[in-house]
């Protein structure tokens, strides 16, 4: 039996990157999907991949920034499939700078889509999954959470942030069926790094003690085995996907 089987999966930030590593992995263990992502192209030719091999998937435009964006959403796709047994709260930006020369602006896009991005999609998707009596949300924090990074005060506060709210959430809603845990994914091959310059992907490649960088599709493993039964007696768990930069 394929590991997802029949469970409903929202998984968001979903047309690129990590979230779409996790939507083709979901696919393949049996998910029905629900894909969200502001990029209304590329979620839909991924929605219409996936259903034209046999998958029940559909795209949605969700603005996770967005309270009202989220809610209607959450109650759309649970008129359409009845539950929602899955959330990989995976939608995130950067708007890197220094401290010194950090806009509010900056500042404020970055918390509004990786902090209470995860904090809407976590309340609305909650309330649902504590009506059922289980349900396994998994958000995405980071590495730089446990150790800083230069140039992102915005980013590595949201992702701290993630951690401390899985924490609180794990203790919350653990007594009502609903586990919640974080990944924290290291340097990882996306599309965004891969535009890099190649001398930056040496570089974060050689601070792995494995000595590259990592693939979406291992990250999107451990995406996979949280959302899972295999993980049924995980909560508050923060999983680091790094290669062992943090050890």
């Amino acid at each position: 039996m394929k590991r997802l089987e029949n469970k409903v999966a929202v998984i968001t930030g979903a047309s690129a990157g990590l979230g779409r590593a996790a939507a083709e992995k979901f696919a393949r263990e049996g998910a029905v999907l629900s894909l969200w992502d502001r990029d209304e192209k590329r979620g839909e030719e991924l929605a219409n991949g996936l259903t034209e091999i046999g998958v029940v998937a559909e795209f949605r435009a969700v603005d996770v920034a967005d309270t009202a964006s989220v809610d209607e959403a959450v109650a759309a796709v649970h008129d359409r499939f009845t539950k929602i047994d899955v959330l990989v709260n995976n939608a995130g930006i950067t708007r890197d700078g220094t401290l010194l020369k950090m806009s509010d602006e900056q500042f404020d896009q970055v918390v509004d889509v990786n902090l209470k991005g995860v904090f809407h999609c976590g309340r609305a998707v909650g309330r649902v999954m504590v009506e059922a009596g289980k349900g396994s949300i998994v958000n995405t924090a980071s590495v730089v959470a446990l150790y800083g990074n230069f140039g992102q005060t915005n980013y590595v506060a949201t992702k701290a942030g993630v951690i401390g709210m899985t924490r609180v959430w794990a203790r919350e809603l653990g007594r009502k069926g609903v586990r919640v845990n974080a990944v924290a994914p290291g340097f990882i091959a996306t599309e965004m790094v891969e535009a890099m310059p190649e001398k930056v992907q040496t570089m974060m490649a050689e601070r792995s003690p494995l000595g590259r960088l990592g693939r979406p599709d291992e990250i999107a493993d451990a995406y996979c085995f949280l959302a899972s039964d295999e993980s049924s007696f995980v909560n508050g768990t923060v999983l680091s996907v790094d290669g062992g930069l943090i050890s």
